[in-house]
């Protein structure tokens, strides 16, 4: 049997959710599940997850391996050093060879800079890449929390799988309730049930990229371009600024200003954009490309096998925080394409050059 290889470029995923909704407890069946066996796990305290029966031995004062064979590491310090220090010492043959990383994040954290440290550190971003973003909303908590932190919303809007937690605890209404919040907020990523008997772990950092390829736009094909409300301290409402939009494009997209004009919009505002993803129709090219990126990070765009389906059209979903949707679409406009991109195929619109002019 051949010997398991390291990766060119070891997945860094992101365990992210608000105070309470079940961040830890899903870690603990992380930790303890064969399937994630060649993981690497950080997170902020040892005495916060229950390790003691799962522990093998200590290799130093923040590393244990665990009976499933996964490494599980505290955090002392810069996040960027604790990863480097797993990557030498796995150089070194010090500890069991780890083909992903799962981070922990606190519960009041922008998962953001967490991501960032690998783009930012040019040692890391030449042995790591940003994997899945996990995040977990609490079943019975949830709802009020996404109606009152931004932090909350943020937390959803960049999951590549949302899972919802304590749904045995909730009354139906609600999760009914909470699922459609999330998917006001993140229409397309994977939502999963803790609670559910076909729960299976190892899909939360599943990356097949012809999967994700294929399932970055939303069956329902519905998509929420009200801003997200939330409760001030009185109980009044404020708006979010978190907002979700699709953008589709009649034509051919040129490749080559696209990625300027994302460039510069990422560049620019690329703390705002909390997510976009979309499949690319590109001039000269037969088969589509699909595009996925988080705030400043974007992954290597796919080259799918084939159209999902007989529409040709380019499509393009953005999760934005305080960004204006109509500049940023007229933007897109002007750089990339020479006519405007229509949201409605069944009901054509005006450009909307043609509306700011009328």
């Amino acid at each position: 049997m051949a010997e398991p290889q390291i990766p060119l470029l070891t997945p860094i995923n992101l365990l992210t959710g608000f105070l309470g909704s079940g961040k830890t407890t899903l870690l603990a069946r992380l930790l303890a599940d064969p399937a994630l066996s060649d993981a690497a796990v950080l997170i902020n305290e040892f005495g916060e997850v229950g390790l003691d029966h799962h522990l093998v031995e200590r290799i130093d004062d923040t590393m244990v391996l665990l009976q499933s064979g996964c490494l599980c590491c505290t955090v002392r310090g810069e996040l960027a050093d604790a990863i480097k220090d797993l990557h030498s010492k796995r150089e070194r043959g010090l500890v069991p060879l780890f083909r992903r990383i799962v981070v922990e994040s606190t519960g009041l954290a922008d998962p953001f800079p967490v991501l960032s440290t690998i783009k930012s550190d040019p040692v890391l971003r030449h042995h790591f890449r940003p994997g899945n973003v996990i995040t977990t909303i609490d079943a019975v908590n949830g709802l009020r929390q996404l109606g009152t932190y931004v932090e909350s919303n943020r937390q959803a809007a960049v999951a590549d799988r949302l899972v919802v937690t304590k749904a045995d605890l909730a009354l139906a209404v609600d999760v009914s309730g909470l699922v459609e919040k999330l998917r006001s907020i993140n229409p397309d990523a994977p939502l999963l049930t803790a609670t559910d008997p076909s729960f299976d772990l190892a899909d939360l950092v599943d990356e097949d990229l012809s999967l994700r390829a294929a399932a970055l736009q939303s069956t329902s094909g519905f998509y929420c371009e009200a801003p997200v409300q939330l409760a001030t301290a009185d109980g009044g409402v404020h708006q979010s600024a978190v907002t979700s939009f699709v953008m589709t494009v009649e034509h051919a997209v040129d490749w080559t200003a696209f990625g300027i004009w994302l460039t510069m919009l990422l560049n620019r505002h690329g703390d705002r954009v909390l997510r976009v993803k979309g499949i690319l129709n590109i001039a000269g090219e037969e088969r589509p490309v699909a595009i996925h990126g988080v705030q400043h990070l974007v992954h290597t765009p796919v080259h799918m096998e084939r159209w999902p389906d007989g529409d040709r059209r380019s499509r393009i979903v953005f999760i934005v925080d305080g960004l204006d949707v109509e500049l940023l679409k007229r933007s897109f406009t002007a750089f990339a394409l020479d006519r405007s991109p229509v949201e409605d195929a069944a009901v054509p619109q005006r450009s909307l050059q043609e509306r700011q002019s009328s």
